[in-house]
């Protein structure tokens, strides 16, 4: 009688039950734990809007910090272009103890601290808020657009492109790819059109364009000085036989049914008159074209750049402009390597780039083979005007050499 109450349930009813009771159960947790997370989710939400972006950020549902930082970083990062050229400089922030603080002392005014860093991705900005003073890059991220404080203003096939393409590597230097021919043929479109040009600039960047005809173009220095008169002016200059030689063949790759070089060079072959007006030639009588500069500029804002040292030397002369605009010397031999093929130096990192970056095909043709009777002719026709050019710059360029 005992043995059959004992066991008056079959076995497998006893167990079944028992199942249903703990997933019952397990169910409940379930449902509870949800219903606790959403009203977390809400209370923190809500928290952050009252205690400020540190106890949001902290407060996050993830559980990893580092984790959630990383990925909001990377999403961050993936919007804004300026943060991605500093992306490298972040990785080296996390293991600031491991590496040489050189570097990063000079990128402080970008990102001042790890920890802010962090709070920065976070953190809603008041309008028109850009901190990096502060380590906080703003929200907006954007800046605005300013009419350049430095102009590349010469000269045509002196190395202008290659100086542009450098200085584009520093952090603190924005500049609009296009030549904009402000100053020369769209001065009618007026200011707001030529500011439109420009990339949006951050405090304590400098705005740059690069157009080469602004040094022989007459109407372009008091132009230039009525829109600002504290621009900075950088001239790059080359061997100007060197520079027309080049300057023909350019014209050649795009004509090739145009006259040679040596019959373009004389008014008359038999006289060896040189022909001043053709531009090839005209354009390379600096000393002319710098007077007319300096009936509006003083010496002091304008800079000459060697295109011969901006190849055997680019971080020489890089270091000579960052001076120039005042700018830290960021840009240094470790940017540059050699291109055997090509023979010139290139960038082993372009801006917002982590490879290797030349100037283009149309940089570096081949000179065709010029009659050297024409060429010495050249030399002694320019030798007087760059004797002048190196007296009224101060500076030997070794042309004459």
């Amino acid at each position: 009688m005992a043995f059959s109450r004992v066991f008056s349930d079959p076995p497998s009813k006893s167990i079944f039950r028992t199942f249903a009771v703990m997933l019952l159960s397990i169910l409940g947790s379930v449902y509870f734990l949800h219903c606790l997370t959403e009203r977390c989710g809400t209370c923190i939400r809500t928290e952050r809007r009252e205690t400020g972006p540190v106890e949001g950020f902290y407060a996050s549902k993830l559980k990893d910090f580092e984790s959630l930082r990383r990925k909001r970083l990377q999403k961050w990062t993936s919007t804004r272009p300026l943060v991605m050229r500093h992306h490298s400089l972040i990785q080296r922030l996390e293991r600031v103890s491991e590496e040489d603080l050189s570097e990063l002392e000079a990128n402080k005014h970008i990102f001042q601290s790890n920890v802010n860093l962090s709070n920065s991705l976070d953190v809603d900005l008041e309008p028109g808020g850009s901190y990096f003073d502060t380590g906080k890059l703003s929200a907006l991220g954007e800046g605005s657009k300013k009419l350049p404080q430095a102009i590349i203003i010469g000269v045509k096939k002196g190395g202008t492109r290659a100086l542009l393409e450098f200085l584009r590597v520093h952090p603190d230097i924005r500049a609009v790819g296009a030549e904009p021919h402000f100053f020369d043929r769209n001065y009618d479109n007026g200011l707001d059109w030529y500011r439109d040009l420009m990339p949006k600039t951050l405090e304590g960047q400098i705005t740059m364009e690069k157009t080469p005809s602004y040094f022989v173009t007459h109407e372009a220095p008091a132009r230039i000085y009525a829109t600002s008169r504290d621009t900075k002016l950088i001239v790059v200059v080359r061997d100007p036989v060197t520079r027309a030689i080049s300057d023909y063949t350019q014209t050649l790759s795009k004509k090739p049914d145009i006259p040679t070089f040596e019959s373009l060079t004389f008014k008359n072959r038999t006289t060896e008159l040189i022909d001043t007006s053709w531009s090839a030639i005209q354009i390379g009588i600096y000393a002319k074209h710098l007077d007319n500069w300096l009936q509006f500029f003083p010496m002091s804002q304008i800079l000459f750049v060697s295109g011969e040292r901006l190849i055997s030397d680019p971080a020489g002369e890089l270091g000579h402009v960052q001076d120039f605009l005042g700018l830290k010397r960021i840009i240094t031999d470790k940017h540059f390597y050699f291109n055997q093929t090509k023979g010139f130096p290139c960038l082993k990192k372009a801006e917002g780039s982590s490879k290797p970056h030349c100037l283009g095909k149309t940089k570096g043709r081949t000179h065709p083979n010029i009659d050297p009777e024409v060429v010495q002719r050249l030399r002694d026709f320019y030798k007087p005007f760059n004797m002048k050019f190196y007296q009224m710059t101060g500076r030997q360029f070794g042309w004459d050499d």
